[in-house]
């Protein structure tokens, strides 16, 4: 549950902050957990909201319109600019990793939370379509809409990075 707040919050004090919060909140409305869903499930939904209360409670700078993050197509749907395959020209030593890694991780905090939320708990938390979206509050096929979004987003992010390291 702490990972899942340190990956929204960028925070080690915020996200421990949030998961005290949440499982104060969880203790409080134990006796209204129907069983509908799994107890991990419910409890990391809580953890989730209050992460996110914490993020909107935030000074932050504002977010990109997804919209700008999307590739563009022309009227007869085939992309504007055609997707660049992204290809190492040699193996990456463990520090071009490092950096690689972060500058993900740095370029994921800049998607709308919304897209950035799902990205996480999919991608990088594992859960599945359903459990993502009972986090969320939407509906599956939202879920799998908004993580196709945001992964094609994040691939907009990344292009520009891949061209500077010479992938072709």
């Amino acid at each position: 549950m702490l990972a899942v707040a340190r990956r929204l919050l960028r925070s080690d004090d915020d996200a421990a902050d949030a998961v005290q919060e949440a499982f104060i909140s969880a203790f409080r409305a134990i006796g209204n957990f129907e069983g509908g869903a799994r107890l991990s499930t419910w409890l990391h939904r809580i953890v989730v909201n209050a992460a996110l209360m914490r993020l909107r409670s935030r000074a932050r700078r504002p977010e990109m319109s997804i919209d700008d993050l999307l590739p563009r197509f022309v009227e007869d749907g085939q992309y504007l600019d055609e997707p660049r395959e992204w290809r190492s020209p040699e193996p990456l030593g463990a520090l071009e990793r490092r950096e690689t890694r972060e500058m993900v991780r740095g370029l994921i905090d800049r998607l709308p939370t919304d897209y950035r939320t799902v990205l996480l708990l999919r991608d990088i938390e594992g859960l599945d379509t359903k459990e993502t979206a009972e986090l969320l509050g939407v509906t599956p096929n939202a879920a799998k809409i908004r993580l196709h979004r945001a992964r094609l987003a994040l691939r907009g992010l990344l292009d520009p990075h891949m061209r500077e390291r010479g992938a072709p």
